[in-house]
């Protein structure tokens, strides 16, 4: 599933080429994203695919299995991405059990109530965004974007993340996160990366981030 290019946004890109003469080297893409405020967006979801389909001959690879863990009543981290045929754990760190579900159409699925050590891994198949909640605690809230790009990652806590080892050619860059004020959350870009160099696309979100998911107290009842 491809999602959908979002348009209220403010996307600045620039091209930084240095290509030393009778060198050949792979080229990179650096990616800077920002909040309305020029605050670093942390944990966002970056996808890179080549402008007219291209990339790794057999798509992203599903290694070891990604942490989602629950601690103080919260996923962590909040967003995860993973791709397709990648597989989940979700360890309970916290005092009390959790119960983990999934209404998404991309994935529905459940692990009843627990505590400590996860079920095994869960497999995700099918693109898409996946939301995640606690049937015990509704204030609860997680992600996981499950994508058929060849490159993907996430931005540190400065707001970046980068890719190297790309040929020359047009790529398409995209941002995603649960908390841009927009429906399909996402904010793309269009890059021409020259053989052997480096492009930079920056990403700043037009308006204020949505709010955090709360989290509190467990209550008297719970397990």
């Amino acid at each position: 599933m491809r999602l959908q290019t979002l348009v209220a946004c403010q996307i600045v890109t620039q091209l930084l080429f240095s290509v030393a003469p009778g060198v050949a080297a792979a080229g990179s893409i650096d990616v800077a994203v920002q909040q309305n405020d020029g605050q670093p967006l942390a944990g966002a979801a970056v996808t890179v695919r080549r402008s007219g389909g291209g990339g790794p001959a057999n798509g992203p690879a599903a290694t070891a299995p990604w942490v989602m863990d629950q601690q103080g009543l919260a996923f962590t981290p909040e967003v995860i991405v993973v791709p397709i045929g990648g597989s989940v754990t979700f360890p309970n760190s916290d005092r009390v059990s959790h119960q983990v579900y999934s209404f998404s159409p991309a994935k529905r699925f459940q692990l009843p109530l627990y505590r400590g050590r996860a079920y095994p891994p869960t497999r995700f198949d099918t693109a898409g965004i996946i939301t995640l909640g606690c049937n015990i605690h509704d204030n609860m809230i997680g992600w996981i974007l499950v994508t058929d790009a060849p490159w993907f990652g996430q931005t540190n806590a400065k707001g970046q993340w980068a890719i190297t080892g790309l040929v020359a050619g047009y790529y398409e860059v995209s941002v995603w996160h649960p908390r841009l004020r927009d429906d399909a959350r996402l904010m793309t870009s269009h890059v021409r990366l020259e053989a052997a160099g480096a492009a930079e696309t920056r990403f700043r979100s037009a308006q204020p981030m949505r709010p955090a998911p709360l989290t509190g107290k467990a209550r008297e009842w719970d397990y």
